[in-house]
């Protein structure tokens, strides 16, 4: 697919200069999970919103434009967000009203549940707009560590490229592409974080993706260990902040925050350097996405 490889070209060059012109302007965000705490580029999800629109000018049509404007708005949301640090009701707000987007979709308005589907009529659009704004929101909820965000987002997509077809498949395998240039330079040890702006904006796409290719119980599924981190933060009302926060040890290991969260369960259950803790939650993501495609194939 000519849009996947022009995807990742596009990210792998932009990347760093996108950094360096944070670097230089002073965006920059401390790499708390490194005993020495380098200061790192944010905001790099910039790169997404440049990257994909350009990957896919060639093949516009009606739907992806569409998806691409609400793509590109949800990283203006990240934008404010990493600029002013919106609160949480506030950024849910947003998210909301850019999802509106979806009612100019002509929609297939059931909702598919492996053995059975419900006709949901005009309420699948507002559950649409729920459903990318969830997705949007949850993918921005679990993050914090090298690679972690866009990784999971990267196997996500790819995963649901496998999964659908027509314009779904090419915004997924596309927005894959345009992760994985991304994560070369945001692996560990990070040399740029994608901000608020790439995770909103890839959880946006993620969302998109499952509406347009009638995938929603997939990217439910896909989304498993997001939605656990957000019940589970959700317990101390997203306020874990001032209870603590997760500790580096002096052999890089890493100290579970004094209250539960899904990464928080993996540092209790095993001991992980941040690298290693990364890679487990990508193989569930993995494993989570081959679970999916044989549920598709039943």
């Amino acid at each position: 697919m000519i849009t996947a490889v022009i995807g990742i070209f596009l990210s792998l060059i932009l990347t760093p200069y996108i950094a360096s012109i944070m670097r230089k302007a002073g965006i920059l965000g401390r790499d708390i999970h490194k005993l020495d705490k380098p200061e790192i580029p944010e905001m790099g999800g910039i790169v997404f919103l440049i990257s994909l629109p350009l990957s896919l000018l060639t093949i516009l049509n009606g739907t992806i434009g569409k998806a691409i404007l609400i793509f590109v708005l949800f990283g203006i949301v990240g934008i404010l967000d990493d600029i002013t640090r919106l609160k949480q009701s506030h950024k849910v707000v947003l998210s909301l009203l850019v999802s509106l987007i979806v009612f100019s979709f002509s929609l297939n308005t059931s909702l598919n549940l492996l053995l059975f589907s419900i006709e949901l009529g005009v309420l699948y659009y507002i559950f649409s707009i729920l459903f990318i704004t969830g997705a949007a929101n949850l993918v921005n909820l679990l993050a914090g560590f090298n690679g972690l965000e866009v990784g999971t987002s990267t196997i996500a997509l790819f995963f649901l490229g496998l999964m659908t077809s027509g314009s779904a498949q090419i915004l997924a395998f596309t927005g894959a592409a345009v992760g994985l240039g991304f994560l070369w330079w945001n692996k560990y040890p990070a040399k740029i974080f994608p901000g608020d702006t790439g995770t909103l904006s890839l959880g946006a796409l993620i969302g998109i993706v499952g509406i347009l290719g009638k995938v929603e119980l997939f990217v439910a599924i896909l989304l498993l260990p997001h939605f656990v981190d957000f019940l589970l933060k959700a317990k101390i009302r997203f306020k874990g902040r001032p209870l603590g926060k997760t500790e580096v040890q002096k052999d890089g290991t890493l100290k579970a925050p004094p209250y539960l969260t899904f990464l928080g369960l993996i540092m209790r259950m095993k001991k992980v350097k941040e690298y290693q803790l990364v890679a487990i939650v990508w193989t569930i993501e993995a494993f989570l996405g081959i679970i999916a495609l044989l549920l598709q194939s039943l």
